[in-house]
């Protein structure tokens, strides 16, 4: 479309269209061909998200950096003790966002139960699960023995991958110092949960973790 149909179509005002469309064409939503007058075209939502996932990862890289390199030493220089912080989590966007942080920040050891596992959920984690292994860090994954045969296939390119008749709950562990325990029932399984960056507490997860580990059985081939 031209910016005068987009600006009809969307009811934007002309004066503010083209701000609008370089705006979006900045952000990988629209890709524009030159010409009198210049068309717009949308691009796919999957590629547009893929894109500025990567842009929203490699600008908390840099603040990352800027806070290491800046404010830890000033901290760490105060003599402030740290405090560790429990936090109940409710719904499943929010449950499944600090999953996607808790898996970002892992550097070297993930342990995870899941036994609601889905090619969508699997989807959402794939790629920070595939760093971890890329790197060098070990990814260990339980499920349970009903999940989708092509799930676990995927699964095992990036993880060790054992399985279990009865899973109750879920819950991932990093580096043995944050956790989440996902308390949910079966019907509605990311409907509670526990965040936790006391080490007790992780290596306790940990610990039962490893104690189910050596009873699961795994995957098969053929």
């Amino acid at each position: 479309m031209t910016a005068s149909e987009v600006s009809e179509a969307a009811e934007v005002p002309y004066s503010k269209i083209y701000e609008v469309l370089d705006s979006l064409e900045r952000k990988g939503w629209v890709r524009v061909e030159g010409g009198r007058p210049a068309r717009y075209y949308a691009k796919s939502p999957i590629t547009a998200l893929e894109a500025n996932r990567l842009r929203v990862e490699r600008e908390l890289k840099e603040y990352e950096s800027v806070v290491i390199s800046e404010l830890l030493p000033i901290f760490e220089g105060s003599g402030a003790r740290e405090k560790h912080d429990i936090w109940i989590l409710r719904g499943e966007a929010n449950i499944l966002s600090k999953i996607r942080s808790l898996l970002s920040n892992c550097e070297e050891e993930l342990q995870a139960a899941a036994p609601w596992l889905t090619p969508e959920m699997l989807d959402f984690v794939y790629p920070v699960l595939a760093a971890i292994s890329g790197r060098g860090g070990r990814v260990r994954v339980m499920v349970s023995t009903s999940c989708d045969l092509r799930v676990v296939r995927r699964l095992e390119g990036v993880a060790e991958v054992r399985l279990r008749d009865q899973l109750f709950g879920g819950g991932v562990i990093a580096d043995s110092r944050e956790v989440v325990l996902i308390l949910g029932d079966e019907g509605n399984p990311f409907s509670l949960a526990i965040w936790s960056d006391h080490v007790g507490l992780a290596k306790l997860a940990k610990g039962y973790f490893e104690y189910l580990w050596r009873d699961a059985s795994p995957v098969k081939r053929g």
